[in-house]
């Protein structure tokens, strides 16, 4: 697979996300992980198993994109394919993160309580 990648820079410095074109991500049609600079390199390469709904195509052509940015970028890849970088997504990884967003919404309230509680009684104190 030829990778799609090019380094990005403006002015010298790196853009926001919105401003970057689909060159610089690993999965440029999802515009998923971006590789701007080593440490986003390395980033992507540790998330590679979290994208998921992806065809093994891209992730090939991702895995391209890592190879040619951590050439460019002096990261030490020791992986020499796709299937190398973690394990693929497991199915119940939605659910679990469903179930998260929904405990951290219920004791969203509650956090709030605790800090008005907690301030009132410092303020009690002096």
């Amino acid at each position: 697979m030829r990778a799609t990648w090019k380094p990005h820079e403006k002015h010298g410095r790196l853009t926001t996300k919105s401003d970057l074109p689909d060159s610089v991500f690993a999965f440029p049609k999802e515009r998923k992980e971006p590789l701007t600079d080593a440490r986003h390199v390395r980033n992507a390469v540790a998330r590679f198993d979290q994208v998921t709904d992806v065809p093994e195509s891209e992730r090939e052509l991702a895995f391209a994109n890592i190879k040619k940015a951590a050439k460019y970028y002096d990261v030490d890849l020791s992986e020499t394919s796709s299937k190398e970088l973690g394990v693929h997504p497991q199915p119940h990884r939605k659910e679990s993160a469903r179930k998260a967003a929904a405990t951290r919404k219920r004791k969203g309230t509650a956090k709030k309580t605790a800090r008005k509680a907690t301030t009132t009684r410092k303020r009690k104190r002096k």
